[in-house]
């Protein structure tokens, strides 16, 4: 039977290896959230709403932002404990996967908001078309 060691070294690097862990599973969730590149790029849609609809439905980051998070909070944690030997490509990840979250919530405000105004535009163009043909 081993004997358990409770020095004070060996448990801050057991919790070092444990948040480092930690943040690389959360990254590898916040991945695995992210939205499918192939539905975000193509569509069966018949008209330009459909497919502004369904791109909105393609650019929900469902839980990557979340996975982001706590990813960083395990990380800022470890990072202020000078837990960490070499957290570079942590620190690398976070930042990228932060951005592109971010990127996809842009770009699915910007979508949102053109399947309000396109249907609009279209009223519009029609009533003036409407509005010749008197």
């Amino acid at each position: 039977m081993s004997q358990s060691t409770f020095d004070d070294d060996d448990l801050f690097g057991e919790a070092a290896e444990e948040t480092r862990a930690e943040v690389e599973e959360h990254l590898a969730a916040a991945r695995d959230a992210l939205p499918d590149p192939d539905a975000v790029w193509t569509t069966d849609a018949d008209n330009v709403l459909g497919a502004l609809n369904g791109l909105k439905s393609a650019l929900d980051a469902g839980d990557a932002l979340e996975h982001v998070r706590s990813a960083k909070k395990a990380y800022v944690l470890g990072e202020r404990a000078d837990a960490f030997e070499d957290a570079e490509d942590l620190e690398a990840e976070i930042t990228e996967l932060e951005s592109l979250v971010g990127d996809i919530e842009s770009a699915a405000e910007e979508v949102s908001s053109l399947t309000g105004t396109v249907p609009a535009i279209r009223g519009a163009l029609q009533d003036a078309a409407d509005g010749d043909d008197e």
